[in-house]
């Protein structure tokens, strides 16, 4: 198991990113966390297989339609422990 947190800039609240990320990684089988930060960027938690966390912010560096992702940062995080995806508000 690995962690990640990520911080995705750019075009990315009010376009559904956050619903978007729960969305993929209820599908890649991903647990942790995505919220909205007071900066207009998007911050998440991403916790599971090394393979479908790199899947996931592979997509993360697109996001979806109607974002514009400008940068994304990537950093090793301590896992959580959870057992699913949650939109933080």
């Amino acid at each position: 198991m690995v962690a990640r947190r990520v911080r995705v800039t750019g075009l990315v609240q009010g376009v559904f990113f956050r619903g978007w990320t729960r969305e993929q990684a209820t599908r890649l089988g991903v647990a942790g966390w995505v919220r909205n930060c007071p900066d207009g960027s998007v911050e998440a938690l991403l916790e599971g297989d090394a393979e479908a966390v790199q899947s996931l912010t592979d997509l993360l560096g697109h996001g979806p339609d109607g974002a514009r992702v400008d940068r994304i940062e990537i950093e090793e995080a301590a896992p959580e422990n959870g057992d699913r995806f949650e939109v933080r508000h």
